[in-house]
């Protein structure tokens, strides 16, 4: 009878993120001139700004000295501010081809005593401090003119007595002078730059040369050479690397040795039935007796389906270890509905053999793989549970969710001893006395499955006393299950 009892299951699963492959060279490169191309306008605009501090200090000294000297001629003749000149005003402050001067000297209630009234008035400071000249920039007829100015008191007793002196003097000069240190600066760079570039090519590309080198070698290896590289002979940042790449090479070493072990065990294998085959074909051939005849022929269909069965196993086992992602896609599976359809079509043999298979499970319970697979897989289980428990057993297989999608299948037969219970995992390994002929590939194609799936099998003795508890767990995933599906078969 074929049943089914209902439990609740969840399920979840992951993806898998991919990664663009990105040039060494390039990306090193890319650091290295990226930063310096970014950084070259950012020190083209400090150098501009460190040229102006420097261009306006000797001209700001030399506006300070003209604003202290007309101080000195500002006095106070019977109350009454005044400016006392030595000469003409315009003989003081003489202007060049380059920049014009303007002076102004103004009384605190704004009235201008003399000079150029096109200078504005600078608001008063908090504080005072002597001869302490300030500096502000101002544009006067159109143009950027640096002044300098100072607030003085001619009579220190009277308070309310205050006078403003200032200098102005356009920028041309300081522009000029300012232009000059930039270009003086900057024009190296551009020469600078470019051999800047092609050394930090030719120094990446002598640098990476020993990946050229690992590359040749290893190109220069025959087909069959799987030796490690010693690590000493690579650089030390490529060694973990060629570590990583020693052991995978030892992998493959071992994986193409199992190969060769058994292509040698499946050779020894296929000759057995075959030279039976062949043996009893020879009696038949020659056989006059209708019911020798008869049983020959028996024989001969026996290792037909032995041999046939033989060369089934070995195609199984040979697609689980072709390569998983490439020749088989990766979907959500309802792993209930797999055993359910497993357990129909192997329900035949069960009830020839008067065994009780059923099926228990719950919701549709999902998992990551292919449904070619696994259904081999189950059916692997399912098969090696019918062939080796006795007529009138028992077999369930079910499917559970306990933390992660678990399928179990179990029966009442003869049981698998503790000792062999990793051995039977080898192939073509066949446990004595069990009374049964078998290829000894089943388990083997499981687990390799199972490994694909990156899940874990293991063997343990039924709850029941009796027989062989086989255990699939697989990984835990983000799939959501559809809704429950109600509904008994037999």
């Amino acid at each position: 009878m074929l049943a089914r009892r209902r439990k609740p299951e969840r399920v979840a699963g992951g993806g898998r993120k991919r990664t663009a492959p990105n040039s060494l060279f390039g990306e090193i490169l890319d650091w290295m001139l990226a930063p310096l191309l970014f950084l070259w306008p950012i020190s083209i605009i400090v150098t501009h700004n460190v040229a102006d501090n420097i261009a306006n200090q000797p001209y700001d000294l030399a506006l300070a000295d003209s604003v202290r000297a007309l101080a000195r001629l500002v006095v106070v003749e019977n109350g009454e501010l005044a400016v006392h000149f030595p000469a003409p005003p315009r003989a003081l402050f003489r202007a060049d081809q380059d920049d014009a001067v303007y002076y102004q000297v103004a009384s605190h209630g704004g009235s201008i005593l003399t000079g150029d009234v096109e200078i504005g008035r600078p608001p008063l400071p908090e504080t005072l401090y002597g001869e302490e000249v300030l500096f502000r920039d101002e544009v006067i007829h159109g143009e950027e003119a640096r002044v300098a100015y100072r607030f003085l008191r001619p009579e220190p007793d009277e308070r309310d007595l205050l006078v403003l002196v200032q200098v102005a003097e356009t920028r041309n000069k300081r522009t000029d002078l300012a232009s000059k240190v930039v270009t003086g600066v900057l024009l190296p760079q551009f020469a600078i730059i470019p051999l800047a570039v092609v050394l930090v090519w030719v120094g990446l590309t002598r640098g990476i040369a020993p990946l050229s080198r690992l590359q040749s070698m290893i190109r220069r290896r025959r087909p069959t050479d799987l030796s490690p590289i010693a690590p000493a002979s690579v650089p030390e940042e490529v060694r973990p690397l060629i570590i990583a790449f020693n052991d995978m090479m030892a992998r493959l070493e071992e994986n193409l040795q199992a190969q060769q072990r058994f292509i040698a065990d499946a050779a020894h294998q296929m000759r057995t039935p075959l030279t039976g085959l062949k043996m009893q074909t020879d009696l038949a051939l020659h056989e006059t007796d209708p019911e020798q005849l008869h049983q020959s022929l028996e024989h001969i269909a026996e290792s037909t389906d032995r041999a046939a069965h033989l060369i089934n196993q070995l195609l199984s086992l040979a697609r689980a270890e072709a390569s998983f992602e490439k020749l088989y896609a990766v979907e959500p599976v309802d792993l209930e509905a797999v055993v359910r359809t497993v357990a129909l079509e192997l329900y035949p043999r069960a009830r020839a053999k008067q065994i009780d298979l059923g099926v228990e499970g719950g919701q549709h319970l999902l998992v990551e793989g292919n449904q070619v697979l696994l259904r081999e897989m189950v059916k692997n289980l399912v098969d090696n549970a019918i062939k080796y428990t006795p007529r009138g057993g028992r077999v369930t297989a079910r499917t559970r969710f306990a933390g992660a999608p678990i399928l179990e299948v179990e029966d009442s037969g003869v049981g698998i001893a503790e000792a062999d219970r990793e051995r039977v995992f080898e192939r073509f390994y066949r446990v004595l006395g069990s009374g049964e002929d078998g290829s000894g590939l089943g388990l083997p194609i499981v687990q390799e499955i199972a490994e694909l799936h990156r899940a874990v099998v293991t063997l343990d003795a039924s709850p029941g006393g009796r027989g062989t508890l086989a255990r699939v767990v697989f990984p835990r995933s983000q799939l959501q299950p559809p809704p429950p599906v109600h509904g008994d078969f037999a």
